[in-house]
């Protein structure tokens, strides 16, 4: 059966400018030497160009349900994708270290809208049955950017100057907004709500906090560093704070956490963490693998993780026939089994070859993996609280990844440090990194076996009278009720 034309057009649009925003998140990871010297900064000063970027994507998150119920999905989007494209073009005219990282701090407010809000989007235009298959769309630049993203960044980079690296989004923005005005349907806010400003003083620190901490992890001293200790012990504290608060205020909270109580939610956002710490973990490590180890340059590097990223784009149109046969039970635990089973091979031999086909099997559970993640996350919720669960599941995988980076860079760094080999102190890396992907395994037992996806879309609620809520196709038959007011 054909995907509804409306979501269909809906996809393009949101994906044409989405794109941008998923490459330039790594994209620019391979350019920081260069950065350094032609902007002459130290290295602790340009790392901030990455790190000012994500700290304005902890900012943003948290704020876009509240933003799209006050303005609307389209208009929204098209702002984020406005800030963005505004962000990329001072970023490229930059003159100095500072201002670069205040440009970062432009483009990342704009990205942080619309990394949730592009699968808000099209989870709320679509009709059940074509969930499955909208994921397997959607999934595809999520799980290629990262492995995309250092390889067109060091093509750049070798046939011209680093502002490129930034005027590229240009044309990719400038075609999303086209694309956005025409094709995506003109939408009214569903309902006026009221700014949760403390829930916003709570979470949107906290987040800052956590991940500025988990950033300065792989400087000297690790875990041990102030720098490190005390933005993550405040930011948890803010963290278990927000979740207090949200849980009193339920539906008029920031971020709706009730949406938590759905079992396909919770344990898809938990699994969206462990699989950001599995697949931006990874990064971390293989480039330097290859560097280290192999003796390659940095843009050889990112070509021999092209088998990773054609790995991830095979396996989306079968991990879409298997969730429909076998449930995203069953597809998730083989995913991340394949992933860690194709991770083994580079703790135990340094065989090129054999270290190729195996980055090519890991890219087939890294596309297998997402696409049942995000198909069942929204299963059983309304239309108003997709953008709930959206955001919950983003920050899940933003905060998993930096984790996952800053962990593997400490057990990097201190297996070096213990065994004097850094061949020795890979393998130990890379043995964390399956022990990732194995309580993953674990978790995705708790995901529901085959759930028809059609029982419960998220359709828009009608202008009069209360909201419908779906029921939960696999909850109990007593239904949870809660004040939406």
């Amino acid at each position: 059966m054909a995907l509804d034309r409306q979501t269909l057009r809906t996809t393009v649009a949101v994906l044409t400018g989405g794109v941008a925003v998923i490459l330039d998140s790594t994209i620019v990871s391979v350019a920081l030497h260069d950065l350094a010297a032609d902007l002459h900064a130290g290295v602790g000063t340009i790392q901030w160009v990455s790190t000012a970027y994500l700290l304005a994507l902890g900012v943003v998150i948290p704020t876009v349900g509240w933003l799209q119920s006050r303005l609307g999905a389209k208009r929204l989007w098209l702002a984020a994708l406005t800030v963005f494209l505004l962000g990329s073009v001072l970023c490229s005219l930059a003159w100095d270290a500072p201002s670069l990282i205040a440009f970062r701090v432009v483009q990342g407010a704009g990205g942080g809208a619309m990394m949730p809000l592009m699968v808000t989007m099209i989870m709320q235009a679509a009709q059940g049955a074509d969930r499955s298959r909208l994921m397997s769309i959607v999934a595809l630049p999520t799980a290629l950017g990262p492995i995309l993203g250092p390889v067109i960044g060091g093509l750049i980079l070798g046939a011209g100057d680093w502002r490129w690296l930034f005027l590229v989004n240009v044309p990719l923005c400038l075609t999303g907004l086209v694309l956005a005005h025409r094709l995506i349907a003109a939408d009214e806010p569903a309902r006026r709500v009221r700014l949760d400003a403390v829930g916003l003083a709570l979470l949107s620190p906290a987040l800052v906090a956590l991940l500025w901490g988990l950033s300065n992890v792989a400087g000297h001293g690790g875990l041990a560093r102030a720098d490190v200790l005390a933005p993550m012990a405040g930011g948890a504290a803010l963290l278990v704070a927000f979740v207090l608060w949200a849980l009193r205020r339920r539906g008029d909270a920031l971020v709706d956490l009730q949406v938590l109580r759905s079992r396909p939610t919770w344990a898809a956002t938990a699994l969206m963490f462990l699989s950001g710490a599995s697949l931006y973990g990874a990064m971390l490590l293989l480039p330097l693998y290859w560097q280290q180890l192999h003796g390659t340059d940095a843009l050889t590097a990112g070509l021999l993780l092209i088998p990773q990223g054609v790995g991830s784009l095979l396996s989306r149109t079968v991990a879409v026939r298997l969730l429909d046969r076998i449930g995203a039970r069953a597809v998730s635990i083989a995913g991340f089994a394949v992933v860690g089973l194709a991770t083994v091979p580079f703790a135990l031999t340094d065989n090129r070859a054999a270290l190729l086909a195996a980055l090519f099997v890991r890219g087939l559970g890294l596309g297998t993996v997402i696409i049942p993640l995000m198909a069942v996350a929204f299963v059983g919720l309304s239309h108003d609280e997709v953008p709930h669960a959206s955001i919950v599941t983003r920050i899940a995988q933003q905060v998993g990844g930096s984790a996952g980076v800053a962990l593997l860079a400490v057990v990097l760094a201190t297996s070096a440090t213990r065994t004097g080999s850094p061949a020795a102190a890979f393998d130990v890396a890379f043995w964390w990194t399956v022990g990732f992907t194995g309580v993953a395994v674990l978790v995705s037992f708790v995901l529901p076996g085959r759930v028809d996806l059609a029982a419960a879309p998220p359709t828009a609620p009608a202008r009069t009278g209360a909201p419908d809520r779906p029921r939960d196709p696999i909850a109990p038959p007593r239904e949870r009720t809660r004040s939406r007011q």
